[in-house]
């Protein structure tokens, strides 16, 4: 991506005073259900309204979307409420009916960016447009793969891009329907500043009640917007029931988020922050040099194991350690989550040292 500031110049073009927000049904149901929920958001906040209308489900049987009949309810969105639609893209055929019915916004699924052949396929067909295009991160953490996806747009011509963070599975448990992963998002939007990025707390939570954390977190963090789901009638909607807002409640959180500043020339701000920053460049430091002393000490345990013969990874031990370090991680008010991920890591990285010096 040679000219990314390029690709942000559609959201600059809206010259909005407040973050983006695409908004609507997870699935379009039924006509009346798609214009009802459109004319509850159309006088609010909401730049674009959203709709499911193919529906990739994980296993058959499931309500998978009315399919190109709700191209034509979104027109209708469009012609009684001025509101901008958006919908989901999975292969060529959908791109064209898409482009038919004018669709101002496409987006491509978590589980189509995890395919270079379908993502390619899906460029190919947008090729000469002006749409706008967002790309879901892949299912699983690949920062890799869900640039790929943006570059085979780009490569395809296509100016108007951007991505959508919507959280990632994971084997482990958690609150959230997928686990955030912050620091992915993090590290995309640092290589690429000037690429839009949008939220979608509703497939990260799968939970409404935790939707307004989530979407102050993620404004807390600069991202550019937010894409959550809304239905008139949530408890009875036909797919992802539990995730979706009333446009009540989507009003109002929209107006409790608070916006943040990215920065001010305030002087006693910046000389307050740049003395935290550097101790924490200290602490960071330090912290460095502890790991790499906790690692000449795994190594040595390593040379011990191969001198008798014993395997590397003693599970009882392990056992012990996680949850010794979870307690004591409650006294400096560590999340279990946090301390899990931390020592998995670094015990991940003893294993390595010591299997090379078993193996040498």
């Amino acid at each position: 991506m040679e000219n990314k500031k390029e690709l942000s110049g559609w959201l600059n073009a809206l010259n909005l005073d407040h973050p983006l927000v695409i908004a609507g049904p997870c699935s379009a149901e039924t006509e009346e259900q798609v214009l009802r929920i459109a004319h509850e958001l159309k006088d609010t906040d909401v730049n674009y309204y959203r709709a499911g209308i193919w529906k990739p489900r994980t296993r058959p049987g499931n309500f998978e979307g009315v399919g190109a009949l709700g191209l034509k309810w979104l027109q209708k969105v469009k012609a009684e409420t001025g509101l901008k639609t958006a919908t989901e893209v999975a292969n060529r055929a959908h791109v064209e009916l898409a482009l038919e019915h004018d669709i101002d916004l496409l987006w491509i699924g978590a589980r189509s960016t995890v395919s270079p052949f379908i993502v390619q396929e899906i460029a190919d067909a947008l090729n000469g447009t002006d749409k706008i295009v967002l790309v879901k991160n892949p299912v699983n953490p690949d920062l890799a793969l869900w640039l790929g996806a943006v570059e085979r747009l780009a490569t395809a011509g296509i100016k108007n891009l951007g991505v959508i963070h919507r959280g990632f599975s994971s084997y482990e448990k958690t609150k959230y329907r997928n686990t955030p992963e912050w620091q992915m998002a993090i590290e995309l939007q640092t290589k690429f500043p000037d690429l839009p990025m949008i939220n979608d707390p509703s497939h990260i939570t799968g939970n409404r009640d935790l939707i307004f954390d989530v979407s102050q977190t993620a404004l807390d963090l600069n991202f550019d917007g937010l894409m959550i789901e809304s239905h008139h009638d949530p408890d009875n909607a036909w797919s992802d029931a539990a995730q979706q807002l009333t446009p009540t409640s989507l009003i109002q959180i929209m107006k409790d988020l608070k916006i943040r500043k990215e920065s001010t020339p305030e002087a006693d701000y910046n000389d307050q922050l740049q003395n935290l920053r550097a101790q924490i460049d200290v602490m960071d430091n330090q912290l460095l040099e502890t790991l790499g002393k906790r690692l000449k000490v795994a190594e040595g345990i390593g040379l011990i194991k191969k001198q008798k013969n014993v395997a590397v990874l003693q599970s009882k031990r392990w056992n012990e350690i996680l949850g010794k370090m979870v307690l004591e991680g409650e006294q400096y008010n560590l999340s279990e989550e946090f301390i899990l991920k931390l020592f998995k890591a670094i015990h991940q990285e003893s294993i390595n040292h010591q299997e090379k010096i078993l193996n040498n």
